[in-house]
């Protein structure tokens, strides 16, 4: 069977090469005689590529030496509970800025463990846009302050970086490898794996280091960033097989040309779908021009009614996953780094088509 194009939005659409990689290192990796999967995680040759792994995303995202960088399990749903318990207590205000379902989880679940505030709310407009920052209530004592870079459902993006002088804590799960960022700006970073570093299993943490310490007293050995850095992320046995796809990716970017390179890619791809999408008065999209995402593209048709149709004749097409997400409905095209751009001009050219089908 041929490939197909996956617009997926995670687990997501890999890069063909790194898959290739895979398959040829499966029964017998690096010499070993055996699998990735089969090799100890204290071994030589995992240590290895442990290390290669963290020092590779390090120049990607140029990190500075006074983060930590984490490899952690339990998805970026396990950082939500995470990050309050610690860098807060129990009496703590921590400020949660929400403009989409992701935020809302977020807030959600740092409300088991400290007091939330939540200084901005999109739902007004059903997640369609950012909140102007002024416009945000913060609290004078927080904690920190906890927003979502990228709503992968929504389809809404942050095109800067807050502001303040409490740390700032981001799930960046959709946008995380996809451009350059300034890691400075944040105390801590998370993302998991499963758009843009590899196959579900994997979280990605970046701490600031003075920040390891604010961590309660009492907390599970396995809910502490410092056990985890403390440890090179053999706190337990970790998950060996993401870990290891995890380097051939951040390999596969850095062969590319890093991470200026990625972005220029990534904002043509998204800069010539929108164009088209906003071209026809038989497509739309309904957020805001001024938050719109680079790796999440949510559209609807005129006519609902023809959402079946078009599914099904895309996916005949060879376009795959297009499907928007239950709780808002439509069509998303998560256009993350393993996603061509030929795979964005065939969509283009079919939503067009389809357009002039129906006349």
């Amino acid at each position: 069977m041929s490939r197909v194009f996956n617009f997926s939005a995670g687990p997501a659409a890999l890069p063909l090469e790194v898959l290739e990689t895979i398959r040829n290192d499966i029964p017998d990796w690096q010499g070993t005689g055996m699998s990735v999967m089969e090799v100890s995680h204290r071994g030589k040759n995992f240590v290895e590529l442990a290390a290669r792994a963290e020092a590779n995303v390090r120049e990607l995202l140029e990190i500075p030496d006074n983060y930590s960088v984490l490899f952690v399990q339990g998805g970026a749903t396990l950082q939500m509970a995470m990050a309050p318990l610690n860098l807060a207590g129990p009496d703590d205000t921590v400020d949660y800025v929400v403009t989409g379902s992701w935020g809302k989880k977020a807030a959600g679940e740092a409300t088991k463990f400290c007091k939330v505030n939540v200084a901005a709310d999109a739902s007004d407009k059903k997640f369609t846009y950012v909140p102007d920052e002024s416009s945000w209530g913060r609290s004078d004592n927080a904690a920190y302050l906890h927003y979502t870079p990228n709503e992968t459902i929504a389809g809404v993006e942050f095109h800067f970086v807050p502001g303040g002088d409490v740390p700032l804590v981001a799930d960046m799960s959709s946008t995380i490898l996809s451009r350059p960022i300034d890691v400075s700006r944040f105390g801590v970073i998370y993302a998991g794996a499963q758009k843009n570093i590899g196959p579900a299993g994997l979280t990605l943490v970046i701490v600031r280091n003075d920040l390891l310490e604010k961590a309660r007293p009492n907390n599970a050995h396995l809910m502490t960033w410092k056990s985890y850095a403390e440890s090179d992320s053999m706190t337990n046995t970790p998950p060996t097989f993401a870990w290891y796809v995890a380097d051939l990716v951040f390999q596969y970017l850095k062969d590319r040309g890093g991470l200026s390179a990625v972005a220029e890619i990534n904002r043509r791809k998204a800069s010539k779908l929108y164009a088209a999408i906003d071209s026809s008065s038989f497509y739309s999209n309904p957020v805001s021009k001024d938050c719109r995402s680079w790796m999440n593209v949510p559209f609807t048709l005129a006519d609902a009614s023809l959402d079946a149709k078009f599914l099904e004749e895309s996916h005949a097409a060879g376009l795959t996953n297009l499907k928007g997400h239950r709780s808002v409905g439509g069509m998303r095209a998560s256009i993350y780094n393993a996603v061509s751009e030929e795979a964005v001009d065939t969509l283009i050219d079919f939503i067009a088509e389809f357009e002039k089908a129906i006349g």
